[in-house]
C-alpha cells in the first residue's frame, strides 16, 4: 500500500467497537470503496472521447460496433451502427479498428429506422 508523507494509519481494535460503532465503520468503507471504483471507471471512461467510434463484445453476441455518444456515472452510451442503444461499462470497450468503423460521409451516420 503507497502512502504519501502526510497520511497517517490509523490502526483500529474492532474488537472494541459496539456493534452500532461497527455498523457506521462498515458503511464508510463501503462508501469509500464504491468511491474508488467510480474513479477507476471515470479513469477509463476519459481514454475514450465522445463521438468516437468503439467495440465490444456482449456476452454470448457477436462483437458490437458503434459510437460513443454520453458519459454516464458508471458507464458510457453507445449508439451502434444498427441503431441501437447501450450503456456499457467503460472497461469492455476497445477503440475500433479501421475495419470495424462503418463507411461515414461527412457528419451523417447511417442508422436504421427503429420500425
Amino acid at each position: 500500500m503507497r502512502r504519501s508523507q502526510f497520511e497517517e494509519v490509523v490502526k483500529i481494535d474492532i474488537d472494541k467497537l459496539t456493534e452500532a460503532e461497527l455498523i457506521e465503520l462498515h458503511h464508510k468503507i463501503v462508501e469509500r470503496l464504491r468511491f474508488l471504483e467510480q474513479m477507476r471507471a471515470h479513469g477509463t471512461m476519459l481514454a475514450f472521447s465522445i463521438g468516437e467510434r468503439v467495440t465490444f463484445t456482449p456476452e454470448g453476441r457477436p462483437s458490437v460496433t458503434g459510437m460513443l455518444v454520453k458519459y454516464n456515472k458508471k458507464t458510457v452510451t453507445v449508439i451502434t451502427d444498427e441503431g441501437q442503444r447501450w450503456n456499457v461499462s467503460p472497461s469492455f470497450l476497445r477503440k475500433a479498428e479501421p475495419n470495424e468503423v462503418a463507411t461515414i460521409k461527412g457528419n451523417v451516420i447511417p442508422m436504421k429506422s427503429p420500425r
